[in-house]
């Protein structure tokens, strides 16, 4: 997969979380080459530690909108990553009549960590920041980029 697409979104329950991280992570290694974005199936607010455990990594989410698939401006995507099992059929969904594929990559939601410790919390939220930078990294690779 050495080709890079060029428009990718990512889709969660409430663009909150999951999709945000991937697009701001995306954005970071790849927002000059490629065109990307997220949706959830409905908009909720952006979670707090999402913002601090982005911002750890250098990566302001601060001014992340949440939408929903009703609210995209432009549908022409070369690529739909949904991030959860609701994402994945809004995704399905949307894409029926379009060129355009579809990777499913279910991933933890970490809202779902109840604790009154913060740290234990936080760790939940690296965790899925970690793991989506792997991930990412390894689906649309630096050295891909410099080919083109």
């Amino acid at each position: 997969m050495a080709d890079l697409p060029s428009a990718v979104l990512f889709a969660c329950t409430m663009n909150a979380i999951r999709s945000p991280m991937a697009e701001g992570i995306l954005k970071f290694l790849h927002g000059e080459r490629i065109y990307i974005d997220s949706v959830g199936v409905r908009p909720g607010e952006i979670n707090g530690y999402c913002l601090a455990v982005m911002d750890e990594i250098g990566i302001d989410m601060s001014q992340h909108k949440a939408k929903s698939f009703d609210d995209l401006e432009d549908s022409y995507f070369d690529l739909v990553i949904p991030l959860s099992p609701e994402a994945q059929h809004s995704a399905v969904e949307m894409t029926r009549v379009m060129a355009c594929d579809v990777e499913f990559w279910n991933t933890f939601d970490p809202s779902l960590i109840e604790s009154e410790d913060r740290e234990i919390v936080l760790d939940a939220f690296r965790t899925v920041r970690d793991q989506l930078m792997k991930r990412l990294k390894a689906r649309f690779p630096l050295s891909a980029a410099r080919d083109t």
